[in-house]
C-alpha cells in the first residue's frame, strides 16, 4: 500500500513539474512574438498609410507568416504577409527595417532578435516605385538619393 502511495506522489510530481516547464517555454516563446518600437515618420504596410508613433509588432499565427503592426496610442493597425528571410549572425537586435523612398517609408522586414527575419511582401506602391527608379540610370545621383534602407531597434516584450 505504501508503494502504491509512494508511486502515486512521484506521477503527480514529475506531471506537475513537466506541466511547469511546458508553461515556462510556452511564455518564453510568446513573449519572443511581440515587439515595440517607436517610429519616428509616416509608414506604408501593405495598402494601409500609418502615422508616426509607438507600435506593438506580433505574429499573429503560430506559423508566424502573419504579421499585425499596431498602433499603441492611435489605434491605427495593418496585417501583412510574410516570409522567413535569410540569417545575419551578426546583428541579433529587435529592429524594423524600412525602405524609404524619396519621403515614403515601407515596412520590409521584422527582426525579433533572432538570426532569422522576416520579410513583408511588397505592396503594389513600393513596386512601382520600384520599377520607375529601374528606369532611371543607377550611376545617377537622383536615383542613389531617392532609395535607402532606414532601421528602427525596436523593444522585445
Amino acid at each position: 500500500m505504501k508503494k502504491e502511495i509512494l508511486r502515486g506522489f512521484t506521477m503527480l510530481t514529475l506531471m506537475v513539474a513537466l506541466a511547469l516547464a511546458t508553461a515556462a517555454v510556452s511564455a518564453n516563446a510568446q513573449s519572443r512574438s511581440s515587439m515595440m518600437a517607436n517610429i519616428p515618420f509616416e509608414f506604408v504596410v501593405g495598402d494601409q498609410t500609418l502615422p508616426a508613433g509607438e507600435y506593438n509588432v506580433r505574429a499573429m499565427n503560430a506559423a508566424r507568416d502573419a504579421l499585425i503592426v499596431q498602433g499603441t496610442e492611435n489605434g491605427k493597425s495593418a496585417i501583412r504577409l510574410s516570409n522567413s528571410t535569410g540569417e545575419l549572425k551578426d546583428r541579433t537586435h529587435a529592429r524594423l527595417v524600412f525602405h524609404r523612398y524619396g519621403q515614403r517609408y515601407f515596412l520590409a522586414q521584422v527582426w525579433d532578435g533572432e538570426t532569422v527575419g522576416r520579410d513583408l511582401t511588397k505592396s503594389k506602391q513600393e513596386r512601382a516605385i520600384e520599377r520607375e527608379l529601374a528606369s532611371i540610370p543607377s550611376k545617377s545621383d537622383v536615383a542613389q538619393s531617392i532609395y535607402e534602407i532606414v532601421e528602427v531597434v525596436a523593444v522585445l516584450r
